[in-house]
């Protein structure tokens, strides 16, 4: 059983998480450190837990900060060959969207590729404005015609659970993502650290540093340039090389000859 959180925000916290996992309590249990990664025979991968994403220089531009107006106008175009979906929302004269290597990614997870891996985000969006407008996009811009980056956020968890989705610095929440963001999803997801990888641009602060040595387990992976689908594959290789057996500890075990 994960060991609950203790922060000066103890209570509020207590409060968010209870909120954040009350679907939990409708038949769907968290699985259980390794027991839910499986290897996966096209990639011969071993595949994480939980791959959590950064928003802001990661999986889309421009930063929500620098934006004045909630989203508004959609704008419509090629979903890398998918067909034509909401590839850009306005807010004001800027234009929202996703990098072309985080929508391959978003796809690849829409389509089941990665099961049973699931998605989360831990963002530290400057003021409640700016996450609000981050909210706001998650529910327009389009992964697939008809299916948006919160319905592909949202596959695999129980309906309405929100214990995935962490966005600002407000208390409960704050700048350090190891202090506040990670701890709230493990408390949520019941997931331990070891099941997680996680992606940020580390631009303005290193986060992946800052992740890995506060949350030990976590795999992170830089993504200077906003997600590459590079990025993404050297994540799971690494992810791969520290936690999957070795092909001793991997073989059945067998009886010596008498």
């Amino acid at each position: 059983r994960p060991r609950r959180v203790r922060t000066p925000a103890a209570m509020r916290l207590a409060a968010l998480v209870a909120a954040a996992s009350s679907s939990l309590a409708l038949g769907w249990t968290a699985p259980a450190g390794a027991t839910r990664r499986r290897l996966v025979a096209l990639r011969d991968r071993l595949l994480p837990d939980l791959a959590v994403l950064d928003l802001d220089d990661c999986v889309w531009q421009p930063e929500m900060f620098t934006l004045g107006e909630l989203p508004g106008e959609r704008v419509l175009g090629d979903l890398n060959g998918r067909g034509e979906g909401v590839v850009g929302v306005k807010s004001g004269t800027d234009t929202i969207r996703l990098f072309p290597g985080a929508l391959r990614v978003l796809q690849e997870c829409a389509d089941g590729e990665f099961e049973p891996m699931r998605l989360a985000v831990a963002s530290s969006a400057d003021t409640p404005f700016a996450a609000e407008i981050a909210q706001a996009a998650l529910r327009i811009l389009e992964v697939l015609p008809g299916t948006t980056v919160r319905d592909v956020l949202a596959r695999g968890w129980p309906r309405d659970f929100e214990g995935n989705v962490w966005i600002g610095r407000q208390s409960p929440l704050s700048s350090d993502k190891s202090r506040t963001h990670f701890p709230l999803l493990k408390e949520a997801t019941g997931l331990d650290y070891t099941g997680m990888i996680f992606f940020d641009d580390a631009n303005w602060s290193d986060h992946c540093a800052m992740v890995a040595r506060n949350c030990p387990g976590v795999v992170t992976q830089r993504t200077p340039s906003g997600l590459q689908y590079s990025e993404w594959t050297s994540a799971l290789d690494k992810y791969h090389a520290r936690y999957a057996p070795s092909a001793a500890e991997a073989a059945p075990a067998t009886n010596a000859p008498s």
